[in-house]
């Protein structure tokens, strides 16, 4: 676990750089959703298949930015799902984006997963780790260096709401609403990983990607994006479903496979279970 954890600070590394000087335009190709990549999302996905390559312990990986898993070294135990630039489209507006890994043993999948991890690249490089704890680094002069363990408190003050609001259920708008109401703030930028990672950092609240009329089977994927944070929120003593279910019971049958998530505090994510379960 050691060489992968240093695996991903140099790949951090890197990718700060590139974000600082690699040209944003689109490219001529399309990810796996039929989005047209960056050539930053693909610049950060090779550096990441190259750091990985040097660990034997890394059997595969998936990425975001790769339509099937690949296999790194037949005898490793390890699998790494990962997307290396989450919210890629904010960087031409200078906000803060991310990195996150999901580390499995023996196969992808909640059951087998063991870690799981983000990096925040914004007016700081942050990096959060989830093993038995959680924990954060700060990037300062070249180097990660530990800085607290992250735990959540059972309320929150912050509501990070996603997906386009035409296309919500009435009953999300309303629960939605209800946090407003008892006067949480409104924090969202449009990216997963500083959105979660502000939440995390502030000791609570929720953040919500629902079903929608045109996404049914929601938006974020699971293997890359939904498991990671799940486990790192569970970790820190929240909590993670789909609306019903806890996240990490649920399996996957494409490597990218979609899922509603909402991530929060114990009290937000009771609330969610309340209103979600009168409109089974």
């Amino acid at each position: 676990m050691n060489e992968i954890f240093e695996a991903i600070q140099k790949s951090a590394k890197r990718i700060k750089e590139a974000i600082d000087v690699k040209d944003i335009g689109y490219s001529q190709q399309e990810n796996s959703s039929g989005e047209t990549q960056l050539e930053l999302d693909i610049k950060c996905d090779m550096i990441i298949e190259e750091e990985f390559s040097k660990i034997t312990a890394i059997n595969t990986i998936a990425s975001e930015e790769k339509e099937h898993a690949q296999e790194l070294h037949e005898n490793g135990k390890y699998f790494i799902a990962y997307d290396p630039l989450d919210g890629s489209s904010l960087v031409d507006v200078n906000l803060s984006v991310g990195s996150i890994f999901g580390i499995y043993d023996g196969g992808f999948g909640t059951e087998n997963m063991v870690a799981s991890c983000y990096v925040v690249y914004g007016p700081r490089v942050e990096m959060v780790f989830a093993y038995n704890k959680v924990k954060l680094y700060l990037l300062q002069a070249g180097d990660f260096e530990y800085v607290k363990e992250i735990r959540l408190n059972e309320k929150g003050k912050l509501n990070a709401p996603g997906g386009t609001q035409q296309n919500w259920e009435p009953y999300h708008k309303a629960l939605v609403d209800s946090f407003f109401a008892e006067g949480y703030r409104l924090r969202y930028s449009g990216g997963m990983v500083p959105d979660l990672h502000q939440i995390l950092l502030k000791g609570g609240g929720l953040f919500s990607y629902p079903a929608t009329s045109d996404k049914p089977n929601g938006k974020l994927r699971r293997l890359f994006e939904v498991f990671p944070f799940a486990f790192v929120y569970k970790t820190a003593g929240g909590e993670a479903i789909d609306g019903h279910k806890d996240l990490m019971s649920l399996g996957y049958a494409h490597v990218h496979d979609t899922s509603p998530c909402f991530f929060g505090s114990k009290y937000e994510i009771d609330k969610v279970k309340e209103v979600y379960a009168k409109n089974a």
